[in-house]
């Protein structure tokens, strides 16, 4: 039998909520010093979460670390739980490669520089904490009723176009965002595979898998949703922040005067794991400037890896 030449310390946790075995469960490498590119992939695929990362020292001493994000399939620039629940480890720490960890956490990731607010409690413990997304607000195509509904197994007219047609956004990460009529329509969508598999074709521009955000109305500022990413081997994401994220940056376009506006967006309910995603959105002159998302996290797992 092989031996271990190596143990690598990792954590779990589930985040965007303060239940544990709801929200969206992440693994963190809290020391990915020496990994190649190839064993963080084999590592990701090993816990098969939707994300795993991977925490290295930064290349900016300014900053706290870099932080690497991998699907059970491939790397990601920037994605939203896995960037809540990392801070949240990290900040239960007293330091991190020899450096104390503060209230305001700075990662180094493929789509730039994430920046990170703590909030605690009065013992000091972890309450939450908040990301702001690294992008600007891009939007690429939009997409018919008729195919998107193809693709979800739903029917063109449970498809919501009244504010919008489905349409590619990010702000780190590319998401097609999907208004749906209700929660039953909602509730009764499922990935497709070739249907998707044409509409990736259709729109290799995008430069995207497709990942498909669906939501519906439930209060003035509250939405639910539901995120399918199946070439990414994620079937059903219970928590999606970067999702969440570029929906609140893509709503400041539909108009309103909002400055700032705060959204809620419950996910994973159709799982069993339901997560809540706050959301802050700030415009400037009516354009988007920036948008901050918020959760707890609840550690679940401490241990090590062998190679």
């Amino acid at each position: 039998m092989p031996t271990a030449s190596r143990t690598i310390p990792f954590v779990t946790v589930d985040v965007f909520t303060d239940n544990r075995f709801a929200g969206n469960p992440l693994a963190v490498i809290t020391d990915g010093r020496g990994l190649s590119d190839a064993d963080m992939q084999q590592i990701a695929t090993e816990f098969g979460y939707s994300e795993t990362t991977f925490v290295r020292p930064p290349k900016d001493e300014a900053n706290t670390a870099e932080v690497r994000i991998f699907t059970p399939v491939t790397e990601v620039p920037f994605a939203g739980h896995p960037n809540v629940g990392t801070a949240h480890v990290l900040s239960t720490a007293a330091s991190i490669f020899g450096k104390p960890v503060g209230e305001h956490i700075r990662f180094e990731e493929k789509a730039g520089l994430v920046k990170i607010s703590v909030r605690r409690n009065a013992d000091g413990s972890v309450a939450g904490t908040t990301i702001r997304a690294p992008g600007p607000l891009t939007t690429g195509a939009t997409v018919m009723p008729e195919t998107i509904a193809a693709c979800l197994g739903l029917r063109p007219d449970q498809i919501e176009t009244a504010r919008h047609a489905p349409i590619f956004a990010s702000v780190g990460l590319k998401f097609i965002l999907v208004e749906v009529k209700d929660l039953e329509a909602l509730a009764m969508a499922a990935a497709r595979l070739e249907p998707l598999t044409a509409l990736r074709t259709a729109h290799a521009a995008e430069d995207c898998d497709c990942a498909t955000f669906l939501y519906t109305w439930v209060g003035t500022d509250h939405v639910r949703a539901r995120m399918f990413a199946p070439f990414d081997n994620v079937a059903e994401d219970p928590a999606t922040g970067s999702a969440s994220a570029a929906l609140g940056a893509f709503l400041t376009t539909l108009g309103g005067n909002q400055a700032e506006r705060h959204l809620l967006v419950e996910q994973g309910v159709e799982m069993g794991r339901r997560s809540l995603i706050h959301l802050d959105v700030t415009t400037r002159n009516g354009r988007f400037e920036r948008v901050e998302i918020s959760g707890a996290s609840v550690l679940i797992m401490r241990g090590a890896l062998y190679l």
